[in-house]
């Protein structure tokens, strides 16, 4: 796909139209091994393309899991948007924002906030930068779209306003790379939220800079148990009323991290089922997420069945980890959820378009856990203790 094709849908992206299926349930080949189409030179690709027209395209998609996507909140900017780590490893910050770059530093994603700036005078502004041919552009009230060439790179530049206050995000990435970087560029264009509702909950997939979710206490010392991807890069975790939590161990397979509480004494701690108890009927015990939860914290209990599918119906948010219960009160399994499966680009950016994201809650079966902690030398509760709320506490990481 050449940069006319790309350039076909920057209309789709400001108008809000579904351009980009983005496939997480299977992996794609490298980039090195997908098919690119033969490129034509940038300034044939400008002379043919037209500016501020809207057409419609039908984009391949691309494998989320083979560039490593995911949602973050950047905190230069206070804006949302989807990063590609597997192909920006590095992370750093600019004048005006956050900045992702490969190891070469052929890619380049960049966030930037500017507190007094006009929105047309920047769209004006940035078609007009030094050795830059439009291929495309669209301008709407509150947001514009341009796409084009800038010396040997592609480039792709989106930014919304709120009053005098404006957020965007760029995207520049070498002619070498286009087979791959063309779709990822508009699935980063699509992402990008400038101005995220602060009391909406938080889309599937975001790694919050808070995030909140639940662990289980498997020893009286304070050992316990939570979901890995929760509790990844964290700069501090928390748990209310006990104080600061370490992580001491994970099992990446299963998505399990054992957390430390020290100093902490006479917890209750669950006990494990004898088997994984692979359907049935259980009882989800955990702690809501704040958005999801009008009370102080506390733990909640909701039915569930698990089935081959997954845990139905899916769990409220802060459920990441929480204790799936038999009938005789007994710990069956933890709850964990699987990166989403993204059918379009309107799942990304919930404003846009009709589709919608979702994020299968799993799952991860007491034999998981107790090879996990028989691994790291924690022995299981062996008898019954208190109600199984009282084996749940609210875990809490904050990143950088």
């Amino acid at each position: 796909m050449d940069i006319r094709a790309v350039a076909i849908v920057v209309g789709l992206i400001a108008a809000g139209t579904p351009a980009l299926a983005i496939d997480a349930s299977k992996p794609a080949a490298p980039a090195a091994a997908q098919p690119v189409a033969a490129k034509k030179k940038p300034h044939v690709a400008a002379r043919h393309a037209k500016e501020d027209t809207d057409p419609l395209a039908e984009v391949p998609s691309f494998s989320a899991e083979a560039v490593g996507w995911r949602l973050v909140e950047d905190a230069k900017t206070g804006a949302r948007l989807g990063v590609p780590e597997k192909l920006v490893p590095h992370p750093g910050t600019s004048r005006t924002g956050s900045r992702w770059t490969s190891t070469q530093g052929q890619i380049q994603v960049e966030t930037f906030r500017l507190t007094e700036a006009a929105l047309p005078a920047l769209f004006d502004e940035e078609k007009k930068a030094s050795h830059r041919q439009i291929t495309s552009s669209t301008f709407k009230s509150d947001s514009f779209v341009i796409l084009g060439t800038q010396g040997l790179k592609y480039f792709l530049v989106r930014a919304e306003a709120h009053g005098s206050e404006v957020r965007g995000v760029t995207v520049q990435y070498d002619q070498a790379t286009e087979g791959t970087m063309s779709r990822v560029a508009i699935a980063v264009a699509n992402a990008f939220v400038g101005f995220p509702d602060p009391n909406a909950a938080p889309p599937a997939g975001l790694r919050r800079r808070v995030e909140y979710g639940t662990a289980i206490v498997v020893s009286s010392d304070g050992d316990l148990i939570a979901p890995a991807h929760l509790t990844d890069e964290c700069q501090a975790i928390a748990v209310p009323r006990f104080g600061h939590a370490e992580r001491v161990a994970e099992d990446k397979a299963n998505d399990l991290a054992l957390l430390r509480l020290y100093g902490a004494r006479n917890l209750v701690a669950a006990m494990l089922a004898d088997d994984s108890g692979q359907s049935g009927d259980v009882t989800l015990v955990g702690v809501p997420d704040p958005l999801a939860q009008t009370g102080d914290g506390e733990p909640a209990s909701v039915p569930a069945r698990i089935t081959a599918q997954g845990i139905e119906p899916g769990p409220k948010p802060g459920f990441s980890g929480a204790a799936a219960v038999d009938a005789r009160g007994r710990l069956a399994g933890m709850v964990d959820f699987k990166p989403p499966v993204v059918a379009g680009m309107a799942d990304l950016k919930p404003s846009i378009g009709a589709g919608s994201a979702t994020r299968a809650a799993t799952l991860v079966p007491v034999d998981a856990i107790r090879a996990f902690l028989l691994a790291q030398h924690v022995k299981p509760a062996a008898a019954a203790g208190q109600a199984a709320d009282q084996s749940v506490v609210r875990v809490i990481c904050v990143r950088k």
